[in-house]
């Protein structure tokens, strides 16, 4: 099978690739997950995060956003004790900071995928990439996206990562067209 080029460095990294990157997502955890999980890999390797992966589940109560909203500063300090995780105290924050966030954007639109999912209206962007330097690292409906969560108080949610998060979560197939995902996502996708 002929992957796309960034994952062929591990085998956590082809899992990820043949499994999850590029599928529609709807649920609303899993959302919260890949934002967490984004959020934390700034400035660092997607590997990290992937092969650090369980400690934040484990850590972050399985993510659920309800939990992660009422950390209170003890619980700070146990995650920036826990080697499990990527311990910055500025990611940490904002984690919680989110989760707060998450959940007004849920009271607002009743879920986080309905918000979510309108910035694309409703429907997988499909690209058509050759080459993995084809594949843009931000896009204006990234920029519109981050834009929109900056002003509703999420952090950690700047552009590039924000296209990231589109990418993991299926927003759009930046699957190269030679990838057999490319047509598996689009099929997910309806298209």
């Amino acid at each position: 099978m002929t992957r796309c080029d960034w994952c062929l460095g591990s085998e956590v990294y082809i899992a990820y690739h043949d499994t999850e990157w590029g599928v529609p997502v709807f649920d609303d955890r899993t959302l919260f997950e890949f934002l967490i999980l984004e959020g934390a890999q700034a400035g660092l390797s997607w590997a990290t995060i992937l092969n650090r992966r369980e400690g934040y589940r484990e850590a972050y109560r399985g993510f659920d956003p309800e939990a992660v909203a009422r950390f209170t500063e003890a619980d700070q300090a146990r995650l920036l004790a826990d080697s499990g995780i990527v311990r910055n105290r500025a990611k940490v924050a904002s984690s919680i900071g989110n989760a707060q966030a998450f959940l007004r954007v849920v009271e607002e639109f009743g879920s986080f995928s309905d918000y979510q999912w309108r910035f694309v209206d409703g429907r997988p962007i499909q690209n058509e990439w050759a080459t993995l330097a084809d594949v843009p690292a931000v896009t204006p409906v990234a920029e519109g996206f981050s834009k929109d969560l900056k002003r509703r108080g999420f952090s950690f949610v700047g552009p590039t990562i924000v296209y990231a998060h589109m990418q993991a979560v299926g927003m759009v197939n930046d699957h190269l067209v030679s990838c057999p995902r490319h047509s598996a996502c689009r099929e997910l996708a309806g298209v």
